[in-house]
């Protein structure tokens, strides 16, 4: 292994690495040696963080699915497999909000869109990866949770769909990681607090960042790469017997 090169040689799919999160994960996991698919439904924005991934001497690749499609999700699977061989690294970082509605306003097809991108996409993705890893033995599955997965934010707008499906992530990452585990395969869920990025920017302004950020024990607000870095270490060898675990990674906002 190269220095400085946790993931040299593995294969990964970042899922919703088009932005935010989700592209500081995939700039990190590439910059570490590993050849990372871009899955995303925004092909444009997917193109370009591949390109600048490559121009900094990173491997990437991008393949257009709606990850809450159980066909699309098996081709865009089985695509990573036709141009790689193998998967050894899934993250499981789509999904996201697009407003926040008091329980009276909360409409059944926006419940169900909410459970969808954030929930059924992760179970997905991971079944079909799993199906791999499991002929293989060996692999790592990442789930992107959230501090209101855990509890309602003490310092944010709480939002019930959005708070359940990260609770359904984070209990999906476990007995995930209670069943493969005996084939060799880890699953854990890295669990932000408020992040600064452009969908979380969509309802809060420079001053109610500073709130949080003020709230919070350690007077901060978590950055992408803040996510990226915890994902690292959990896709690394440096993580190989950590298991079924929830990563908060929120300056203290939440300690459990």
């Amino acid at each position: 292994m190269a220095a400085g090169k946790k993931l040299m040689g593995l294969k990964a799919i970042v899922t919703g690495g088009a932005q935010g999160i989700g592209e500081a994960i995939a700039r990190t996991l590439a910059l570490n040696g590993a050849w990372v698919a871009i899955a995303d439904i925004n092909l444009q924005a997917a193109e370009r963080v591949a390109s600048e991934v490559e121009k900094a001497g990173g491997a990437a690749w991008v393949v257009r699915a709606d990850l809450t499609n159980r066909q699309q999700v098996t081709e865009m699977v089985k695509g990573v497999l036709d141009r790689c061989g193998d998967i050894d690294i899934l993250v499981n970082n789509a999904g996201g909000l697009n407003k926040y509605s008091p329980v009276s306003e909360i409409e059944e097809e926006e419940w169900d869109r909410i459970m969808a991108v954030n929930l059924k996409s992760s179970f997905l993705c991971s079944q079909a990866v799993a199906r791999h890893m499991i002929e293989r033995r060996k692999g790592k599955i990442i789930n992107i949770g959230s501090i209101a997965g855990s509890a309602p934010n003490p310092y944010a707008v709480s939002y019930l769909p959005y708070g359940v499906a990260k609770a359904g992530v984070i209990g999906m990452t476990k007995h995930l990681a209670k069943e493969l585990g005996p084939y060799g395969i880890t699953v854990n869920t890295v669990s932000p607090s408020t992040t600064i990025t452009p969908g979380s920017r969509k309802f809060r302004n420079d001053e109610a960042y500073q709130k949080i950020a003020d709230q919070s024990p350690m007077r901060h607000l978590v950055e992408p790469q803040d996510i990226a870095e915890a994902v690292l270490f959990l896709a690394s060898e440096s993580s190989r017997y950590v298991t079924g675990v929830n990563l908060n990674v929120n300056a203290g906002a939440l300690m459990i």
